[in-house]
């Protein structure tokens, strides 16, 4: 029956994410049909002339196009994050952010606005913010001699990212209240509206880079969801793996969060959704969560920027939607979430 759940599971995430493709680039205050979407993309990968109007290849190509990537790949980032983490520090609480890796990109961004630097500065304060804050948790946690190495962990990234928002709290008192203010707000919402073609190459590079580690180490990632002792005793190098693991999570993380902002929830709803479709074996765990958080953030991204005449932050829909939606998949896996 296992290799039927995973296929029919299998192909229920992929379906979610056509349907996030085709909607976004469908839907919108300039609607695509789904034959010139076709039409555009053929003919953008074979050289044929499409026909179709310059009005809606400009669509396709340089509005909806990088949004759509920017949505895949940073769902997909959190998604795969999510399900590492939860995965290695055997928690189903447990977030892409657990570490500090949001609170130190939002410090990160915040000190870039307030000190007026462009578009492509903030992304890579953001970036290095979330990289930094990682280094500095399993820095201290490292230091920390306690029994148990993943509670201290955990711990440390609670703490130091209370800090760390304390920190974001701080930059926003000092900063202009009418130009830098709403900047800061905005963007510790998340949004991906001002994606271009240019911030692509940023986001994918390390998200690949990141899920590639992460799915060549599945097989070692189920061994590790086991207790400490088990772990290391089928001869895994549990320190050097975990180090593996929170670096390829965490640069997922940070490149998703420099492109878009916070997004919270995908990285915790979207695991436990692929692990309720085709179990707690991490290699069909991370490929499921990657298709299933891509499209599921094409689908709140699309709503997000058609629900009114003005265009509601990721952040608000995902914690509006992830929330219910998280109680339903509690109430539905009373098997446990392993």
């Amino acid at each position: 029956m296992q290799p039927l759940r995973s296929l029919g599971g299998g192909a229920v995430a992929a379906s979610v994410l056509v349907l996030g493709i085709v909607v976004a680039f469908a839907v919108g205050r300039f609607p695509v049909s789904l034959a010139d979407i076709v039409v555009a993309l053929w003919s953008r990968a074979t050289g044929v002339p499409s026909g179709l109007s310059p009005a809606v290849e400009a669509v396709v190509f340089q509005i909806r196009g990088p949004r759509v990537l920017a949505a895949l790949a940073c769902g997909a980032a959190l998604a795969v994050a999510g399900a590492a983490f939860q995965g290695l520090f055997r928690n189903p609480l447990v977030s892409p952010d657990i570490l500090g890796a949001s609170s130190g990109a939002a410090l990160g961004a915040v000190l870039a606005i307030l000190l007026s630097f462009g578009i492509f500065g903030i992304q890579a304060a953001a970036f290095a913010g979330g990289l930094l804050a990682v280094a500095a948790v399993y820095a201290v946690g490292s230091t920390i001699r306690s029994g148990d190495p993943i509670l201290t962990l955990v711990l440390t990234g609670v703490v130091l990212g209370s800090l760390l928002g304390a920190g974001v709290g701080l930059v926003k008192v000092l900063a202009d209240p009418y130009n830098q203010l709403p900047a800061m707000t905005f963007w510790l919402l998340g949004s991906l509206s001002a994606t271009s073609p240019a911030d692509l190459v940023p986001l994918i590079a390390p998200v690949v880079l990141g899920a590639l580690v992460l799915i060549a180490l599945r097989w070692r990632m189920n061994a590790l969801s086991l207790p400490e002792e088990e772990a290391r005793a089928l001869g895994l190098p549990t320190g050097l793996l975990r180090v593996a693991i929170i670096a390829a999570g965490t640069l997922t993380t940070a490149a998703s969060v420099a492109a878009a902002g916070i997004i919270g929830w995908v990285g915790l709803v979207v695991p436990h959704l692929a692990r309720f479709l085709v179990g707690p074996d991490f290699g069909r765990l991370i490929p499921a969560s990657a298709l299933l958080g891509g499209g599921y953030l094409l689908l709140i991204d699309t709503l997000a920027r058609t629900l009114g005449p003005v265009e509601v932050p990721l952040g608000i829909l995902t914690a509006v939607i992830g929330t219910p939606f998280f109680i339903w998949l509690l109430a539905s896996s009373r098997g446990g979430w392993s």
